[in-house]
């Protein structure tokens, strides 16, 4: 019986200078097949700046000025406590008397957001168009 000898055998050797020929290609080739972020176009604004953008008056004469607080009441018209369904009345009557009146809902940061809809759903209800929002940051007055 004739056994084989163990020959020792050779450790594969990889050609590295091949790989780095194979690896430069590829990169090449995605450095030429990628398309680069073109600048976009744009146009050049200049705004106008306001002088007075913190001290925006709204007379009280022509318009309603309804205030949303976080704590209740909620809901303020001019400086007394009211409920929606009166707010509803009063925007009506505003609304027969002066057809072009302005809503300027003034809301605390931390206000009910759905007491804001409601007031803003009434007054449409009531045919009021021209409303506007403000929203007041504890501390500002």
């Amino acid at each position: 019986m004739k056994f084989l000898h163990k020959t020792k055998r050779n450790t594969p050797s990889i050609i590295i200078v091949s790989l780095i020929d194979v690896l430069m290609v590829v990169l090449i080739f995605l450095v030429v097949s990628t398309t680069f972020k073109e600048q976009l176009p744009a146009i050049s604004l200049s705004l106008p700046a306001a002088r007075n953008a913190g001290n925006t008056v709204v007379s009280t004469s022509k318009s309603l000025i309804v205030s949303i607080r976080a704590r209740a009441p909620h809901l303020r018209l001019n400086g007394r406590s009211i409920t929606i369904n009166e707010l509803a009345g009063i925007f009506e009557t505003r609304k027969a008397q002066n057809p072009s009146v302005t809503l300027t809902i003034q809301a605390d940061k931390d206000a009910p957001f759905g007491k804001v809809i409601s007031v803003r759903d009434e007054a449409r209800g009531a045919g009021i168009t021209n409303i506007h929002a403000q929203v007041r940051i504890p501390g500002d007055r």
